[in-house]
């Protein structure tokens, strides 16, 4: 079962992104590289509780 996620940046602590992951076959936190448009370039962005 998919369940939808907020990706927060480690850097500035923006949540700008939504998505979903299946908690079955990604138990741990997910943990991306996208772009902030506050820093202008990519950084991590982390996996939060809602």
């Amino acid at each position: 079962m998919r369940t939808n996620i907020i990706l927060e940046c480690q850097e500035t602590k923006e949540r700008l992104y939504l998505t979903s992951k299946n908690k079955q076959h990604n138990p741990d936190k997910l943990r991306l590289k996208k772009y902030s448009p506050r820093l202008r370039r990519r950084a991590w962005f982390v996996e939060v509780n809602k």
